[in-house]
């Protein structure tokens, strides 16, 4: 009898609720957040809050960066997790920012102001919908790039003319005109194959660190003191890196082209190579006559 009790004791119980832990739920949750903060830009436009509108909007480009990083970090990754945040990505970077435009300056032009608004928020979901398809395709070279500007980068640059006016008093930053041109060109450059930095999955060198650190300090002394002309300095930067990585990104496909080429010759001469013939046997001796 005390052995069976012993057994039974020794046998490791089933769960009472099976199920997900809350772990595991933690980055659907931080994507959800996202989602509601793209959608509480779009309240804030309505009510003339144009400064939250666009707070609301970095604030779901801050936790986008998060939900992939947790799942990682809690191996928690999963097919619906990867739909889920491509869902968020189009409603907080796509239709969201969309709409805070039409609602601050793209309406004044009527029907091609709406149109612009279409153009701006479908462009992000093609922009998607190529990310999830091309995931592991792209070649060695091309991993620390992105082809065309993400989703929470474009969300970002579209937003430039009205984080811009308020760090001025420049009136034709809001001139509808202008506006619905940059949206345009924000719009294509999301759809676009110009490689753009993934920084992401940057290495920096260790002599880089320290002054590294030190430019992220005085970046977020700026957020801090002005932040909007802060935020504008930054999205120019990022403007201008578009050159830099155009370039890197030449100079290695070339590279990874020119070896490719050399092993395919090389494969082509080991081919063309004639075999060596092995010598042939003496002619064997004629046996005398008996």
């Amino acid at each position: 009898m005390l052995k069976r009790k012993a057994k039974i004791r020794g046998v490791r119980r089933v769960p009472r609720f099976p199920g997900l832990s809350i772990s595991k739920l933690i980055p659907n949750m931080i994507t959800i957040g996202a989602t509601c903060a793209g959608l509480t830009g779009v309240r804030f436009a309505l009510n003339g809050k144009w400064e939250y509108a666009v707070l609301a909007i970095f604030v779901a480009g801050v936790l986008d960066g998060l939900d992939g990083r947790m799942a990682r970090l809690l191996k928690s990754a999963s097919e619906f997790g990867a739909e889920l945040d491509s869902l968020s990505d189009f409603v907080a970077f796509g239709v969201s920012p969309a709409l805070i435009l039409y609602f601050w300056s793209l309406q004044d032009l009527g029907g091609i102001g709406w149109a612009v608004t279409l153009f701006l928020a479908v462009s992000c979901g093609l922009r998607l919908a190529r990310f999830n398809t091309n995931m592991g395709k792209l070649p060695p070279y091309a991993y620390n790039y992105f082809t065309g500007v993400p989703a929470p980068a474009g969300a970002a640059l579209a937003l430039l003319p009205m984080v811009a006016s308020f760090a001025s008093a420049f009136d034709f930053l809001a001139h509808p005109a202008g506006v619905a041109v940059w949206a345009v060109i924000v719009a294509l450059l999301m759809v676009s194959r110009v490689p753009t930095y993934s920084f992401k999955k940057a290495k920096i060198p260790v002599g880089m660190i320290v002054p590294l650190l030190l430019v992220a300090l005085l970046l977020i002394v700026g957020l801090t003191a002005a932040p909007w002309k802060t935020l504008t300095f930054i999205l120019l930067g990022y403007v201008i890196s578009f050159g830099f990585s155009m370039r890197s990104y030449a100079r290695l496909k070339a590279e990874a082209e020119r070896m490719h080429g050399e092993r395919d010759e090389g494969a082509e001469a080991v081919d063309r190579k004639p075999a060596v013939s092995e010598p042939a046997d003496e002619p064997a001796r004629l046996r005398p006559v008996e």
